[in-house]
C-alpha cells in the first residue's frame, strides 16, 4: 500500500477511536448498570483479544462474535 494513504488511513483511524470514546462517554451517565456490564464484557475482551500481536485482526473479530453473540443479542433485545 502507498505510504500516504497508509499514513492517512492510520490518522483517519486514530481520530475515529477518538471520536467513539468521547460517544461512549457520553453515554455512559444514561446507561443502565445491566447494560454498562454487558458493554464491558465486549470491549474487555475485544481488547485482550486485541493485545495479542501475533493473532490476525480476522481471527480476533471472529473469536469475539462468537463470544459476544449471546451478549449483543441480549441488548438488542
Amino acid at each position: 500500500m502507498n505510504s500516504a494513504i497508509s499514513a492517512d488511513l492510520d490518522q483517519q483511524i486514530s481520530m475515529t477511536q477518538e471520536r467513539l470514546v468521547h460517544a461512549v462517554t457520553a453515554r455512559l451517565p444514561a446507561m443502565s448498570l445491566a447494560t454498562k456490564e454487558r458493554y464491558f464484557a465486549v470491549i474487555s475482551t475485544l481488547e485482550a483479544k486485541l493485545s495479542d500481536a501475533e493473532k490476525p485482526l480476522r481471527e480476533v473479530l471472529q473469536e469475539t462474535m462468537a463470544e459476544m453473540a449471546g451478549v449483543i443479542l441480549q441488548e438488542l433485545g
